[in-house]
């Protein structure tokens, strides 16, 4: 693997505990490793799960691990062995008690190289004990990473009332200040079931009254491949497919899933967002005139006009 210039880490910045969940990743891998070592923030460290993987992800990871021997900690570790979700919050709690700042990583996509350096600066100015969810925008890019297309950003505000209906803070983007990593290592041993971690990470911060900040400047190369665990839904074909899961019941599986979790660590909800949570659980079930009124009730809303009315339509159909 080629290695890129690097600075020397910088002793008086917060070190980034970079949290890489792996998975016959082989194929992507050096990319991402490169991009973590051509990064501003130079002081970080990483931490590999391997879910099992049978390709050579694993041994890109000890050679990478040599290669940074004396310059930054790097660790492979055995994962759970029970799905992409559940890999990662595995990560979170073994990470323990010390980091300061996490940042999730997926094993396919590139960092642009200010991307740790505009999470830290953006969670730094975060009081001490709030937890706080930095997430950027992305590049939406083919397999070879040719093409670059970017969705336009998020308009309205990241909030629990959004995070019940919608995912705006996705994975590969995600940085975590220490409350908000305290937050979801205590809150993850009630969370068996969830299908998507960072979806479920948002609506936990949100939900615990914790600050979630949005950058709009896209700091993640996302790349599209037929590997892909969940696709980046931005064209009409991708809107379809999803729309397809919506009446099939799928949508409603996952907020079933969402909701459980999120009831399991219900006393870690403000009071207000209890009450959302509460009601949009008793919609689900509700007829269709009382579904409407609790729903209105629970203020939800997805970020773009297109999806509301999708929102909407499948709560008229009873498949929320």
């Amino acid at each position: 693997m080629t290695r890129l210039p690097e600075a020397p880490p910088q002793a008086d910045t917060p070190e980034v505990v970079i949290l890489l969940a792996l998975y016959n990743g082989a194929r992507h891998l050096g990319a991402q490793l490169e991009s973590f070592c051509a990064q501003t923030h130079a002081r970080w460290s990483l931490l590999v799960s391997d879910d099992g993987s049978d390709d050579d992800g694993p041994r890109m990871i000890r050679d990478f691990a040599a290669g940074q021997a004396g310059r930054r900690h790097v660790q492979l570790i055995e994962g759970p062995r029970s799905g992409f979700a559940q890999n990662f919050l595995h990560l979170l709690r073994v990470a323990g008690p010390l980091p300061g700042i996490v940042a999730l990583s997926d094993q396919d996509d590139v960092w642009l190289p200010e991307k740790l350096a505009r999470g830290v600066a953006a969670l730094a100015a975060v009081p001490e004990g709030v937890p706080a969810l930095y997430c950027s925008h992305w590049y939406i890019c083919n397999a070879d990473l040719s093409r670059r297309l970017m969705r336009r950003p998020f308009r309205r505000p990241p909030s629990f009332a959004n995070a019940l209906v919608q995912n705006m803070a996705s994975g590969n983007s995600i940085m975590l200040n220490r409350a908000a990593l305290d937050l979801v290592q205590q809150a993850s041993r009630e969370s068996a079931g969830i299908f998507c971690h960072d979806w479920w990470i948002y609506q936990m911060v949100a939900g615990a009254g914790g600050r979630v900040i949005y950058d709009p400047a896209p700091q993640v190369l996302y790349r599209q491949h037929g590997g892909n665990m969940i696709g980046a839904n931005h064209t009409p074909l991708a809107g379809l497919v999803r729309l397809r899961m919506v009446l099939k019941g799928r949508y409603r599986e996952w907020n079933a899933r969402n909701v459980t979790a999120l009831m399991a660590s219900r006393q870690r909800l403000t009071p207000e967002n209890l009450a959302r949570l509460t009601d949009f659980a008793r919609a689900r079930s509700a007829g269709p005139a009382e579904r409407w009124r609790l729903l209105r009730r629970a203020g939800v809303y997805r970020q773009q006009m297109a999806g509301n009315l999708a929102f909407w339509i499948a709560a008229v159909l009873g498949r929320i």
